[in-house]
């Protein structure tokens, strides 16, 4: 039914959730499986050299924890013998790296983590998987918390 699945993580117990999910339903059809991590490069801000200094130590442990969280969801459907394409991506806005990873490998399906924040939380913090929503016109099987 679903050839290729994209499985956005953030290193969450969330993610991880739905990680398994994505690798049971690929087992059960026979898929493809490409996880994505978003860093979002501009979220440092400073001025002059602190600027340059802080974006590449930024950047170098955001990639750190990308590969960590990466790892981690490629073991877990190793344990369910499904393999796994892993990636990183920089994007302006998470969401939009996610509808573009999902569009680049033709991915056909979206598995994704919700933290279900709600109220003020909601609007401070915003919703990954609601912009996501937003942005794609594929399926999207959102795991909740």
């Amino acid at each position: 039914m679903f050839k290729h699945i994209l499985v956005p993580i953030d290193g969450s117990e969330t993610a991880q959730r739905a990680m398994a999910k994505a690798a049971g339903l690929a087992k059960a059809f026979g898929s493809e499986v490409s996880v994505v991590y978003v860093i979002d490069p501009y979220p440092f801000t400073g001025v002059g050299t602190d600027l340059a200094y802080g974006q590449d130590q930024y950047l170098t442990a955001a990639t750190n924890e990308a590969n960590g969280a990466l790892e981690a969801a490629k073991a877990l459907a190793a344990q369910q013998g499904v393999e796994a394409d892993v990636m990183v991506v920089e994007g302006h806005a998470v969401h939009r790296g996610i509808a573009e990873t999902a569009e680049s490998v033709g991915a056909d399906l979206i598995v994704m983590g919700s933290h279900g924040r709600k109220g003020l939380e909601k609007l401070v913090l915003g919703s990954v998987t609601q912009s996501v929503l937003g942005d794609v016109h594929i399926p999207v099987l959102v795991v909740r918390e």
